[in-house]
């Protein structure tokens, strides 16, 4: 059975309200606020400093997409691969009780996440792990590599390209997992 290997922010959390607050606060019009980024790239965007927005950012604010709970309660082995700062990050699986294999936050990648470091720690190919996640970028890491890639449709906000495998459900995941060949060849799930 591949290994999972998620992302966080938009995928197994929703987190816009906690995001959007925390730039708020720090005097960034709502409505220029905008999702799926590397926080130093939006930051940067906005014109604050990343501390000065994980110092605002509530953690107690993101909270989990309907099903995910009981997804993450299903897995054995698991990891996050995510652009989050790792202060917010980690609080916000603590807070959950969620414990991965691994969990690898902004500060070990150069720039984007890249799921090589992740895949490494946990001893896996990429031909054996499945990475899910919500972005353009979450496409990118996995393509990078050669993993399978699933895009959560239980985030509104995504956008599914042709070969995307798609779950619409979290449960859906576990479907891809214990299916042998599910996640491969654009097929999706739940359609």
């Amino acid at each position: 059975m591949p290994v999972p290997v998620f992302d966080l922010d938009g995928t197994l959390l929703d987190t816009d309200e906690a995001l959007r607050t925390a730039f708020v606060a720090l005097g960034v019009p709502a409505e220029t606020v905008t999702f799926g980024h590397v926080l130093a790239d939006e930051c940067a965007r906005l014109g604050i400093s990343v501390d000065d927005y994980v110092d605002v950012y509530d953690t107690g604010l993101a909270q989990p997409f309907a099903g995910v709970g009981d997804l993450v309660a299903w897995l054995d082995r698991w990891a996050v691969c995510s652009n989050k700062h790792p202060r917010s990050g980690r609080a916000e699986l603590d807070r959950l009780g969620w414990h991965p294999d691994v969990a690898l936050f902004s500060d070990a990648f150069a720039g984007a996440k890249e799921l090589a470091p992740v895949l490494a720690a946990l001893d896996v190919d990429p031909s054996d792990a499945l990475f899910v996640g919500d972005t353009d970028h979450d496409r990118a890491a996995a393509a990078a590599v050669g993993c399978p890639f699933v895009l959560t449709a239980w985030n509104p906000r995504t956008t599914p390209q042709p070969t995307d495998v798609v779950a619409r459900h979290p449960l859906e995941v576990v479907d891809l997992l214990v299916s042998p060949g599910a996640s491969g060849g654009g097929a999706a799930a739940g359609r």
